[in-house]
């Protein structure tokens, strides 16, 4: 059998096959970035550092490339290259973009690019949800107060995770630099099921004090949360966007993160703690300790989830969403996408 004969079709997914593949599928989702964390634990995975490529002319604008690759049930590889542009929010179009390459594991040819947007979004949301649910069930209860501070699509991306797998809430408070973002989301809330009294909160203080399950979803770069008593009523705080804390609450609190090795480099918030410490003791586990029982959680002191967001969930998700596009007869292969397959001409 020639080498020509056996080279993988690749084919180009949509982000509205997307979307089609994994709106409504919460559940799913997260079963999918569970089993994910758990080959990961196992060490059937490859998951380099990130690289973030930053512009001296666009400082606040980055974008950054995620390798990896993951064995198991899901025996693929491939790259997330995910940018970030502020900016683009003032001209009306979202922040972040996305694209994710599927490699064939057999042969390492490339076999898909998928729109990555969503299932980036997905895949955060289901790892935090993941996690939420695990450590509430660790304590015993599940919070019924929420809180968001940050309001974009991250944020409304994690409540659609945590209404999907079941949670509900007797009050939301919701807090952001923008006032319009702010208002938009509250008015999101509002509309959905499960959430109770929604209130804009005018100070990150205030919407802390008040939440027993604090959601962090912002563009923060660095600390600026510094007070340990704002959270002397012992929440769980899902803090996504890493950078929000300063090392004081981080120390003061139980620490769980995905990845330590990951989350404790690019100037993240418990990257800072240990530079400031000199190790990292106040790190208590990984979300893969806890799923199998190997770290307790705390009641006592407040729960910080710190995940750095690997680059196996997203091929994890990725490749659900090219295996169900498949599977519908939907797949759009871009014939002779591989030309020189010849060797010698």
């Amino acid at each position: 059998m020639s080498r020509s004969s056996v080279v993988p079709p690749f084919a180009v997914i949509s982000g509205a096959q997307v979307n089609g593949v994994l709106k409504g599928r919460q559940k799913e989702v997260v079963d999918i970035v569970e089993r994910a964390y758990r080959i990961h634990g196992e060490g059937a995975t490859v998951n380099p550092p990130s690289y973030f490529l930053k512009f001296p002319d666009r400082p606040s604008s980055r974008i950054i490339a995620l390798p990896a690759s993951i064995g198991g049930e899901v025996q693929v590889d491939g790259l997330k290259w995910i940018s970030s542009f502020p900016e683009n929010v003032e001209a009306g179009i979202p922040r972040a973009s996305a694209v994710l390459i599927l490699n064939d594991h057999a042969t390492g040819y490339p076999i898909a690019c998928l729109e990555s947007s969503i299932i980036s979004a997905a895949r955060t949301a289901a790892s935090a949800a993941l996690a939420a649910a695990k450590l509430a069930e660790g304590r015993g209860e599940r919070p019924r107060r929420v809180g968001f501070i940050g309001t974009g699509l991250i944020a409304r991306y994690l409540h659609t995770y945590l209404a999907g797998t079941g949670w509900s809430f007797e009050t939301a408070g919701v807090h952001d630099l923008s006032a319009d973002s702010a208002a938009g989301f509250a008015g999101y809330l509002a509309q959905a099921e499960g959430v109770g009294e929604v209130t804009v909160h005018d100070s990150a203080e205030s919407l802390i004090r008040s939440s027993d399950l604090v959601v962090l979803a912002t563009i923060a770069g660095t600390p600026h949360i510094h007070d340990a008593e704002w959270f002397s009523h012992n929440p769980l705080v899902l803090h996504v966007s890493l950078r929000d804390l300063a090392p004081e609450v981080i120390l003061a609190a139980a620490n769980i993160t995905d990845d330590i090795e990951h989350c404790l480099k690019a100037d993240t918030s418990l990257h800072l703690t240990e530079q400031r410490l000199g190790h990292r003791d106040f790190v208590d586990g990984t979300l893969y300790d806890v799923l199998t029982g190997a770290v307790a959680v705390p009641a006592d002191r407040p729960v910080i989830f710190s995940p750095f967001g690997l680059g196996v969930l997203d091929l994890a998700v990725g490749k659900h969403v090219l295996d169900s596009v498949r599977e519908r007869g939907e797949l759009a292969v871009v014939e002779d996408f591989f030309h020189e397959l010849r060797r010698h001409g």
